[in-house]
């Protein structure tokens, strides 16, 4: 298998959410082409820890990624250090935790905003570091990384679902409405991607609670949306993908050597 891959990271948002909210890709879902599952994310229920593991497949106890102020160098392999010594072109348009876990810590937003280094793991990058930072303009950041340098893989990674959430809670029309803006960005792009050849994954780090946070064990707080589009799914309901499981499916799809776990029923 060897294919682009494009990892969406919708932070922050819960899964009951994207499933009432999110009509586009319910679109796809209701179409026969995609599907939509139920992740429970790892504890902590926190942002920097969940990116490690989605992009690694280790759960923050082991990583030691455990709070959102670690802030180092990761010390496991992700999808960016396989596809790197694979010879594959990466890129990120992401929160800069992303840049301070695979890239260089901390994070220097002169230096580090605006990357194109073929030695780093996250080869070319766009990184933002205000919350509010606008979805619109991070999708923008990401497409112009595929247009111009076709990376093997891509991750986009906008925040303004959480920061809607930590501002009003969930159980509110913002942080649904910050749902549904996202779903109508995504509209913008994702038959285009589909159309490229690409496998996309759309996802979330982790949910949102009523006390506008998150970090316990609250269905709301744990439970995420993965979305799976693209002709390398087999769109199998049956399957049961762990949060675990998306770095390994990931090189999979990728085609690259590597030691993680993998949910095979995801796969054609």
């Amino acid at each position: 298998m060897k294919h682009t891959v494009i990892l969406v990271v919708l932070d922050g948002l819960n899964y009951e959410v994207a499933r009432h909210a999110m009509g586009h890709l319910q679109a796809y879902v209701g179409a026969g082409r995609a599907a939509l599952y139920q992740l429970e994310c790892e504890l902590p229920a926190l942002s920097r820890p969940l990116y490690e593991c989605i992009l690694t497949g280790v759960p923050p106890i082991d990583s030691g990624i455990v709070h959102n102020n670690v802030s180092r160098l990761s010390n496991q392999r992700s999808i960016y250090h396989y596809a790197r010594d694979a010879g594959l072109k990466t890129a990120a348009a992401a929160y800069h935790w992303v840049s301070e876990l695979y890239n260089r810590s901390p994070f220097v937003a002169a230096r580090d905003r605006h990357t194109d280094d073929p030695t780093l793991p996250i080869q070319h990058g766009h990184f933002y570091w205000n919350d509010h930072y606008p979805d619109s303009h991070l999708f923008a950041d990401a497409e112009n990384l595929r247009l111009r340098h076709a990376p093997d893989f891509l991750l986009i990674h906008p925040m303004n679902i959480d920061d809607a959430g930590h501002k009003h809670g969930l159980d509110t029309p913002q942080y649904r409405n910050s749902a549904r803006s996202a779903d109508i960005i995504l509209a913008d792009y994702l038959q285009g991607w589909l159309d490229a050849g690409c496998q996309v994954l759309v996802t979330a780090d982790h949910g949102m609670n009523n006390d506008r946070s998150h970090n316990g064990l609250l269905p709301e707080e744990r439970q995420v949306p993965l979305f799976v589009l693209g002709d390398a799914f087999s769109l199998n309901t049956d399957a049961t993908p762990k949060q675990t499981d998306i770095c390994g499916t990931v090189c999979e799809l990728l085609g690259v050597p590597h030691d993680k776990p993998v949910c095979r029923e995801l796969l054609k």
